[in-house]
């Protein structure tokens, strides 16, 4: 490293989704942590998540006009291709401004061209991939990449193996330092401290099908009154949910619209329903849960279901496909809830999956490529 060594200078790229941006922000804290001179700067697409949670994580966040292929109207990547140039000369203009010692792509629209520019300008790279299907733009960049930190076995699939290090997905450290019993944590949220618990959630957007399930089924839960449910609807549903539950006789389900505690939200709970995104898969893992999972079908390349399936495969989860989940969900699930042997099973085999400690793992490599 050039000059001051402790001055590292780290480049973050990605984004789009809770899932891309959780990890990425756990890097660059762990960075900061080991080295609290370090500069880091993130560079996220205009318009997404990314470019409201990492400056609310205290960082520093330059945005390109990247937008993803439209594979429904063809005529449309003219715009998009034109995008992609104007994107590729601005991450070469921030690169000779910043001159980052390394750079991390975590997936996303903007780690495209942003790590693409820093592979033909001799920066190294390290990529992060944290679905069991790797992404396009993971593929694209793993030839010129130094290292290539995966959360499941069996990546050689899609990435030259010599480059493969199994290091799982970083998660909020806060959710792995709970310090409540799961009596306090159900009281926390206005419940029993007895009755067993479900925890519904449907990502950092709110889930549609989920919701629609437990609307659906919710004269069913009220028949439960041995349960008792947390239901995360995300604010898009919030109203809609919120009438369908004071309509309803389901006096045993807390519903809201978002959980900023989520780390007692877990602890309560001991049965996830959840869709199959990598950081909730990481998320569950690491806490032994319990879960039902519903993959949401809008996903390149269906990647929640083959993440979904990895857990199946090792009865560490149970699915139900989205188009059945209205139908199915809650019979399943209140089915589940009753069984104490299932849920210790799942909880127990979900638990032998879990990769400890991804982000030390993963900033070690950052610190050796950085070398």
């Amino acid at each position: 490293m050039s000059g001051n060594s402790n001055q590292l200078k780290v480049l973050i790229s990605g984004g789009g989704t809770g899932g891309h941006i959780f990890p990425a922000l756990s890097i660059a804290n762990e960075i900061k942590r080991r080295l609290p001179q370090a500069k880091i700067l993130f560079v996220g697409a205009e318009g997404r998540m990314e470019m409201e949670r990492v400056p609310a994580a205290g960082y520093e966040i330059k945005g390109l006009p990247v937008k993803g292929f439209d594979r429904k109207h063809l005529l449309n990547n003219f715009k998009i291709l034109y995008l992609l140039r104007k994107s590729l000369k601005m991450a070469r203009d921030i690169l000779k401004e910043f001159q980052p010692n390394v750079a991390v792509g975590v997936g996303g629209y903007a780690s495209g061209p942003m790590l693409k520019q820093c592979q033909k300008m001799g920066i190294p790279t390290l990529l992060q991939e944290q679905n069991s299907f790797a992404g396009v733009t993971n593929k694209l960049l793993a030839k010129n990449a130094q290292c290539i930190c995966v959360a499941y076995e069996g990546m050689e699939r899609y990435f030259p193996a010599d480059k493969i290090v199994l290091t799982g997905n970083p998660v909020r450290r806060n959710l792995l330092e709970c310090e409540v019993s799961v009596q306090e944590a159900r009281q926390s949220f206005g419940l029993d401290p007895d009755k067993r618990t479900v925890l519904i959630v449907g990502g950092s957007l709110g889930a549609r099908t989920i919701n629609n399930s437990i609307m659906a089924g919710l004269e069913k839960i009220a028949q439960h009154q041995d349960i008792q449910v947390i239901w995360q609807t995300g604010a898009i549903y919030d109203d809609t949910c919120r009438e369908a539950l004071e309509s309803s006789q389901a006096a045993n389900v807390k519903q809201m619209a978002f959980i900023s505690n989520m780390d007692r939200a877990y602890r309560a709970a001991d049965l996830v329903i959840s869709r199959a995104g990598a950081s909730s898969i990481s998320e569950l893992q690491l806490l032994g849960k319990a879960s039902i999972l519903v993959p949401s079908p809008n996903v390149a390349e269906d990647h929640q279901t083959k993440n979904a399936m990895a857990l199946v495969d090792r009865n560490a989860a149970l699915m139900i496909a989205d188009a059945d989940a209205v139908e199915k969900l809650v019979d399943v699930m209140l089915d589940t809830i009753e069984q104490e042997p299932i849920l210790e099973k799942l909880s127990e085999n979900v638990l032998k999956m879990a990769l400890r400690d991804s982000a030390e793992v993963i900033v070690d490599k950052v610190l050796q490529i950085a070398r």
